[in-house]
């Protein structure tokens, strides 16, 4: 009989990861380690239906990647994120975990899952091996356990004692609020949850496969037209010119195309889904703020940008000049050295709007490809 559910908690901002690319979407192979974990944990045990809970911008993309889980929009905390999946929830039972802990093996899931029936929450404990100080003080470490998940609880009783509005650390904490029984099985060393660069070294202990070796390209492109003014910009620079541009936010060509680049090889759409034109917030924009956040975002999906190259097309102003400043300008966006961004230019020979000065326009490419974790050396503290 399928009577549990499973929840992976997955929405966190990976503040004290220490890296630009957020722990749960690192790649093992092509999969990001969220993925590979619900794949896991789906193996090891018949569950009626697993919930995948992530932040509300990143939820469209993780379906693409597994449509067959059902998906929980993240809250500010851990709880609202709980909260938000448990309404998905109609089993009697329901286990949740943490999408950093990768390392869940099939025997603590069969522990927790034979141990259903002896409280309302099962939760898997770890002894203390060390010595302990607690307010200057030695404590009994034999007294002492380390909490961690997976845990199992009745869902009934884990959604009351969330709906009562008080912060819990976890669900054992919640349903021993509410007067629920706690039972604790063995915990496993290898669960442990993946929060400092540190941690990365016991991956490696745990023969994680690092990311697939592929590189991913993609191209851009865009134009505006021009309107009264004194000046265009391009790639960041302000040049002076007989006409300006007409556009919702600075009308940067060159980074737009660019934007649309990184967000294409990323397989995360295009430009306008992160920065629409019809949004008040980007009117006037400095499209080398949006070049900025653009790069952000794809960093913190799991990749690391390799090149770009970016032709200029228009008639005027002279781009030679200032193909340095741009040069400098995008790869300083970019975080790459200088020899890694290339500035072109070129005319349309008169024809067309671009060649009768109407307007310009750009076109980008770029390499971006996975961070590889297993090959930087994490800091240890």
């Amino acid at each position: 009989m399928k009577d549990i559910t499973l929840i992976i908690l997955g929405a966190g901002d990976s503040t004290r990861f220490g890296l630009a690319q957020k722990k749960q979407w690192l790649r093992s192979g092509d999969d990001p380690f969220w993925l590979v974990l619900a794949r896991r944990l789906a193996s090891y045990a018949d569950f009626e239906k697993i919930i995948i809970v992530g932040s509300e911008a990143e939820i469209k993309h993780m379906k693409h990647f597994a449509p067959e889980f059902c998906y929980a929009k993240g809250g500010a905390t851990r709880q609202e994120s709980l909260k938000n999946a448990l309404a998905l929830v109609d089993t009697p039972f329901v286990m949740s975990t943490d999408a950093a802990r990768l390392g869940v093996s099939s025997e603590l899931v069969n522990r927790l899952i034979k141990s259903k029936e002896k409280a309302d929450c099962i939760v898997p404990v770890l002894k203390c091996a060390d010595s302990i100080i607690f307010n200057d003080s030695h404590a009994n470490r034999d007294e002492l356990g380390l909490i961690g998940t997976p845990q199992l609880s009745q869902t009934k009783l884990l959604k009351s004692a969330l709906e009562k509005g008080e912060f819990y650390n976890d669900d054992s904490a919640a349903i021993a609020a509410v007067g629920g029984k706690i039972a604790f099985v063995e915990g496993d060393e290898n669960a442990f949850k993946l929060t400092y660069q540190k941690d990365i070294l016991k991956l490696k202990n745990l023969g994680f496969a690092p990311p697939a070796s592929r590189v991913f390209s993609g191209h851009g492109f865009d134009v505006h037209r021009f309107k009264e003014g004194d000046f265009v910009t391009l790639c960041g620079v302000k040049i002076a010119h007989d006409k300006g541009v007409l556009a919702h936010s600075d009308g940067d060509a060159p980074l737009h195309a660019l934007c649309d680049v990184l967000f294409g090889a990323a397989g995360l759409g295009d430009i306008g889904e992160f920065f629409p034109d019809n949004d008040p917030k980007f009117k006037g924009a400095d499209s080398t703020q949006l070049l900025r956040e653009c790069v952000r975002v794809v960093k913190s999906y799991g990749f690391e940008i390799i090149n770009a190259d970016i032709t200029i097309l228009c008639e005027k102003p002279k781009i030679t000049p200032h193909k340095e400043a741009m040069r400098k300008n995008v790869a300083d966006a970019l975080a790459l050295a200088q020899n890694f961004v290339n500035i072109k230019a070129t005319t349309m020979e008169k024809m067309g709007f671009i060649g009768t000065g109407e307007g310009f326009g750009a076109i980008a490419t770029a390499s971006i490809r996975y961070f590889d974790w297993s090959k930087d050396e994490p800091k240890l503290y």
